[in-house]
């Protein structure tokens, strides 16, 4: 009989220019280690001594922030590469280490150690539509904070030009006919005005590139079967976000689990008599933004949620307390919408697994802490029921 080959775990910290590696067996005992550039030579290098153990798996530190490029590198020519949160790499560094000085050395460890600890970390998987999806939303967001700053410097520039007249929410219309009624004869004046031009240039150069933007988003999340956008308050822009950070919804046991991850699980705050919750910092803070936009929304408009606002005041919370109550509402409208999406997925591809992917259990192309770490349990305020949905 053919001897088993053991499987090795290579833990990998991961930075810009370089990637520190450690190889353990399933006993954690020390197998190799090396350091290696990221450039092409540096990558392939690491890639040859790898080979050494056909069994491997990859555990790469921080796959949704400086781990990613290396993470998909190696997605593409096919490994086996599991996310490892930086939390958890931190915490066997402290008590393996006895402190929590960082080395690339001892960073490669923890990682290392962690995923032969954890049998719950989630398997990277590669798909390109939800990689077209984070690039565009990030490449959407960067021009919408560029928009502003914009905005900024041409009201800097209308105010002196035009002492009083300064528009709270300036357009380029506004912008344009504000300019037209502009003459200067100084020198600077000239200069004020024509910088403010080139300016007015900008932002409808940066206004147009966003609506491309949120057009390619659009089609992409209507693509993938998504019904997210039958939600009221989510437009494209957060379906694709939720969609790029989730990836597979059944990596979450529940809707609890889900709120835990949004950021909309209350926390207990209670004190003595006094029985209270508080909003949480904690989970995916650009998810938790995408779930305040949609209740913004909302509360703008005649829906469900905005009558579901003002019961809850009415009924005594303070007004951040009855977002809070609308923005759990949304997230488990989100997910109760993504689990039916996957199971229709699921329905149209028989082979797949129950998350719409095939052989699908914690694989998941999003990268982000997993659900199961620090979370919170609370059903508080309640599943969502079908009224945040469009009945038209």
């Amino acid at each position: 009989m053919s001897q088993q080959v053991e499987q090795v775990i290579i833990g990998v910290d991961p930075h810009k220019l370089s990637a520190t590696i450690e190889v353990v067996d399933e006993r954690e005992q020390l197998l190799g280690s090396g350091r290696f550039t990221t450039d092409r030579a540096g990558y392939a290098a690491m890639r040859t001594y790898a080979k050494k153990w056909p069994d491997r798996v990859w555990a790469v530190e921080g796959s949704n922030g400086a781990g990613r490029p290396l993470a998909q590198r190696l997605l593409e020519d096919g490994e086996q590469v599991v996310d490892v949160p930086a939390k958890l790499a931190a915490r066997v560094r402290l008590f393996d280490t006895g402190h929590n000085r960082k080395t690339d050395a001892h960073d490669a460890h923890a990682v290392a150690v962690v995923a032969v600890r954890t049998k719950s970390l989630r398997v990277l998987q590669l798909d390109g539509e939800l990689e077209a999806l984070r690039m565009l939303t990030d490449r959407r967001e960067a021009l919408t904070r560029r928009r502003v700053q914009t905005v900024d410097r041409l009201q800097a520039l209308l105010a002196e030009l035009l002492p009083g007249q300064a528009k709270r929410d300036l357009t380029t219309g506004q912008a344009k006919a504000m300019l037209a009624t502009v003459r200067p004869r100084d020198i600077a004046g000239k200069t004020r005005r024509r910088i403010a031009a080139e300016e007015l240039a900008e932002l409808i150069a940066v206004e147009a590139k966003i609506k491309k933007a949120t057009a390619e988003l659009k089609t992409i999340v209507l693509a993938r079967g998504s019904h997210l956008m039958d939600l009221h308050g989510v437009g494209p822009v957060v379906a694709a976000r939720v969609l790029a950070d989730v990836g597979d919804v059944t990596r979450f046991a529940d809707r609890n689990r889900f709120a835990s991850w949004t950021g909309t699980a209350p926390l207990d705050a209670s004190s003595g008599e006094q029985n209270r919750h508080r909003l949480s910092r904690a989970g995916n803070r650009r998810i938790n933004h995408m779930i305040h936009i949609a209740a913004i929304n909302q509360l703008r408009l005649d829906t469900d949620g905005r009558v579901y606002y003002r019961r809850k005041r009415a009924e005594g919370k303070k007004p951040l307390e009855a977002i809070r109550c609308l923005k759990r509402r949304i997230s488990d409208a989100i997910y109760r919408q993504l689990l039916e999406d996957a199971q229709l997925d699921a329905g149209q591809h028989p082979s797949a697994g129950p998350g719409g992917h095939c052989g699908a259990t914690q694989e998941s192309s999003a990268v982000d802490l997993p659900p199961h770490i620090d979370t919170s349990d609370q059903p508080l305020p309640g599943p969502a029921r079908k009224t945040l949905r469009l009945t038209g």
